[in-house]
């Protein structure tokens, strides 16, 4: 079913998230699915995944997001800024909780059904959990959060892994995300999916974005 799944969602998620908010351009307690809820327990690792291959950099002057921060992509993965219109049809779906999609990273074009989507919070003095918790509330199909503080390249940062319904496969899957503070209030990088297996599979990517994140 996986297989044949793949060869429609991603025009329909596609369409349904950003169609009209992007512009063209190059509750949670401490969790990881799997480990013990609603303890500070780390969000599973991809260690056993390979390195992802470094594709470009993202978030400087003249790349296709200018960000507060700045990341390692992995290959063939493809960004586009999000211009999200506050009172737009589809305003809602570029906003959760207090934060706002700035960016979204596609994977298909390297081979899988998902995308790394940048946040931007609010409030430089909101801390990078309190951004992260706000930003999980959000989601009401949120369960089994898992908190972890980590580090983003050097920037002290705080991890999420949770669960949410996959309604078109019937079956939850995992998600996870991660927060860094800076001058312009916390950024929330997330990596989403079809499904787990496809969340696994992406997660080199993700391991590299937040390696290699640094203050824009």
């Amino acid at each position: 079913m996986r297989d044949t799944m793949r060869t429609w969602i991603p025009a329909v998620l596609a369409a349904a998230v950003l169609a009209g908010c992007s512009s063209p351009s190059d509750s949670g307690t401490d969790a990881d699915p799997g480990a013990v809820k609603n303890g500070d327990s780390a969000p599973a690792k991809a260690a056993e995944s390979a390195p992802a291959k470094k594709g470009g950099s993202l978030g400087g002057a003249g790349t296709a997001c200018e960000l507060p921060v700045t990341f390692d992509l992995a290959a063939d993965w493809k960004p586009q800024a999000v211009d999200v219109e506050p009172g737009s049809d589809l305003a809602a779906l570029g906003q959760q909780g207090s934060a706002t999609m700035v960016c979204e990273i596609d994977a298909k074009p390297a081979g899988n059904i998902g995308y790394l989507r940048v946040w931007q919070s609010k409030g430089p003095s909101t801390t990078p959990r309190a951004a992260l918790e706000d930003f999980v509330a959000g989601d009401e199909n949120a369960t089994e959060a898992s908190y972890k503080e980590t580090e983003a390249g050097a920037q002290p940062a705080v991890e999420v892994a949770y669960t949410v319904e996959a309604e078109l496969l019937d079956e939850r899957k995992t998600e996870r995300a991660f927060a860094v503070a800076t001058p312009k209030g916390p950024v929330v990088v997330h990596l989403g999916g079809l499904d787990s297996a496809e969340h696994k599979e992406m997660l080199p990517a993700y391991e590299l974005a937040k390696s290699t994140l640094k203050l824009g």
